[in-house]
């Protein structure tokens, strides 16, 4: 035995050491463990490095660090790749790696690389359904949706989100579903595909409607959908199908403000700020390669780090051109009704981040555009600010609140 394989076989005894002291040991020193055992027994041990990696790369010491919590994925990733195609853990296991890393490189705004990553997970998910270690064909796919739709890319956005809500069905009332089906439904809608959009909701709304009779869903969640069904018709110059579908969100209301929920559901709070968000998707600049944007229709936590905190750090300089606006008196009020409906959509999507206690920080934001809207006098704006407002109210449970002020938009509609 030369020294080199004398130096071999102690780091070997003191890594098998480490992993049987009675004290669970520290990620890190799992990590310098799995590193030397993973070169004498790469079947059992691999997995584990890339697992232990993952979970590296989130100690609390590098929570400041991206470049170094960067490095860390980056290495579980590869890692990762090296897994045998045997074992059953190798899709997940990839995946989980590759995310890390993908969300590490939109944190430094290496979009093109992270871009890479997101289509290696897809690959990883489509390959792990096909050798039967996953369940879905759309596990993997969901980071390259959101990534594409960042960029402008609908059309590509839109194929990939079929497939996930294909992989859903039957679809419920529930989270998978309804995020799946939204941005399914954003993507094509911002692809110019406005009656496959349509249709799409309008099933999410019929699966809602079903469950909602056999009380397995919640009221509130139902009228939400019609509420943005019936703006999407109106978009479509379908007016008489959005007035039966406002009428029908009227009726469920009025129910909601006598009885309230039929059963206790939980929070529907970032369900209403995703479809309110999305509502206002068409004031903001459209996303580009060069100039990307926020994936409407997903949740604000789930848009890439960049983006996310770029939306977010436009908070401030909207509030102040909004103030600016009203200050002025020679401002065309249009102008700032637009901006402050702007406002009011951020403002929900920082909220909603923060904590799902909406109530009393977004009130006065809903109530100034219901007042700016009572002053220009048009009747379309007035709606739109009452449905807003009333929608709000709904997703903070204040039901008689929200069905007076949608009452009152419906009053508006045009005869």
């Amino acid at each position: 035995m030369n020294h080199s394989e004398k130096v071999d076989q102690d780091a070997v005894l003191r890594a098998r050491t480490i992993l049987l002291e009675s004290d669970r040991p520290s990620v890190a020193r799992q990590v310098e463990a799995y590193r030397v055992l993973s070169a004498v027994s790469p079947l059992t041990y691999v997995p584990k490095l890339a697992d232990a990696l993952v979970s590296y790369g989130y100690e609390w010491e590098v929570r400041d660090l991206p470049e170094v919590r960067l490095a860390r994925h980056t290495e579980a990733a590869a890692v990762a790749r090296r897994i045998d195609e045997g074992d059953p853990r190798r899709a997940t296991l990839l995946v989980r790696a590759l995310d890390a890393c993908q969300h590490g490189l939109y944190a430094l705004g290496r979009r093109a690389e992270g871009l890479a990553v997101c289509e290696e997970m897809a690959a990883a998910g489509r390959w792990g359904f096909e050798h039967g270690q996953v369940r879905s064909p759309a596990y993997g796919h969901w980071r390259l949706a959101e990534v594409l739709a960042e960029e402008g890319r609908y059309e590509e956005a839109a194929e990939v989100c079929e497939k996930s809500v294909d992989a859903e069905r039957p679809l419920t009332a529930g989270d998978n579903s309804f995020w799946a089906v939204v941005r399914w439904v954003a993507a094509l809608d911002a692809a110019g595909q406005q009656g496959a959009a349509l249709d799409a909701f309008a099933e999410l709304v019929d699966v809602t409607r079903a469950e909602v009779a056999a009380d397995s869903a919640s009221l509130a969640m139902l009228v939400c959908q019609l509420v943005h069904q019936a703006g999407m018709l109106d978009g479509a110059d379908r007016r008489a199908e959005a007035a039966v579908a406002r009428q029908e969100a009227l009726t469920l209301l009025a129910d909601l403000d006598r009885t309230g929920e039929r059963r206790s559901w939980s929070d529907m709070s970032s369900w209403w700020v995703v479809l309110f968000a999305l509502s206002g998707r068409s004031a903001e600049p459209v996303p580009t390669a060069q100039r990307p944007g926020p994936a409407f229709g997903a949740p604000c936590l789930q848009w890439s780090p960049d983006i996310r905190d770029a939306y977010l750090d436009g908070l401030g300089p909207l509030e102040e051109q909004v103030t600016a606006l009203r200050e002025d008196p020679s401002s065309p009020l249009p102008e700032l009704i637009v901006q402050h409906r702007r406002l009011a959509v951020r403002t929900a999507v920082y909220r909603d981040r923060l904590n799902h206690r909406l109530l009393e920080p977004l009130r006065p934001v809903f109530a100034e555009g219901v007042a700016l809207a009572r002053r220009l006098a048009d009747p379309g704006t007035l709606r739109g600010a009452l449905t807003d407002q009333a929608m709000f109210l709904l997703a903070a449970r204040q039901y008689g609140e929200a069905y007076d002020g949608f009452r009152e938009a419906c009053d508006l509609l045009d005869p």
